[in-house]
């Protein structure tokens, strides 16, 4: 059996981490925008990543190849940018897709995980019967910054008794520790850091 040199130099191409010209290149695709949501944020605006449509298949062939070989049953993607990369991720990997929403957006019976912000607390909700216990899942976002929405959908997913294989972002703000609130059996990973 022979290999193909271009699919193994592309496949590697794929592989986490990826290389600094291939991280700062997916880093000029997503624009700053200043004092966004509020004075001194500087917020890291993935549409313009998402538009692009050399960058948008980049980074999802990344994370489906990251994902695919842990053998997941679902992708779940936390609301609302989880939604656009989990479901694509699921379709290509041809996989069923789990939503988590905010409070009092999912018609069915649900179960909820409450956790802290900055100034107050929030709610992730999904449906009780979502997953069965010890399915094997990959969660997704578009962000990692303190960590407590994923953290919270993540405490979601072990109530239902799903195994959470993996759980992926696109950017990470490093600088803000997240990865603590992560679970530390879980593998965690990002496409770029900041």
């Amino acid at each position: 059996m022979t290999t193909n040199p271009t699919a193994a130099k592309a496949q590697s191409e794929l592989a986490l981490p990826l290389s600094t010209e291939k991280s700062d290149w997916l880093k000029s695709t997503i624009r700053d925008i200043p004092d966004f949501p509020k004075p001194g944020i500087i917020f890291k605006d993935i549409t313009t990543l998402l538009k692009d449509p050399v960058a948008f298949k980049y980074a999802i062939d990344v994370i489906c190849e990251h994902i695919r070989p842990m053998n997941v049953e679902y992708i779940v993607g936390i609301e609302a940018r989880g939604f656009i990369l989990g479901s694509v991720v699921a379709y290509n990997l041809n996989k069923g897709f789990i939503p988590i929403r905010k409070p009092n957006k999912l018609p069915h019976k649900v179960e909820k995980v409450s956790y802290d912000l900055e100034y107050g607390t929030d709610t992730v909700e999904i449906h009780m019967d979502a997953v069965a216990k010890g399915q094997r899942v990959a969660l997704v976002d578009d962000l990692l910054a303190t960590g407590g929405t994923a953290a919270a959908a993540y405490k979601l997913l072990e109530k239902l008794g799903a195994e959470v294989a993996t759980i992926g972002f696109i950017t990470e703000l490093a600088f803000l520790d997240g990865r603590k609130k992560m679970p530390k059996d879980v593998d965690v990973f990002s496409l770029i850091s900041y």
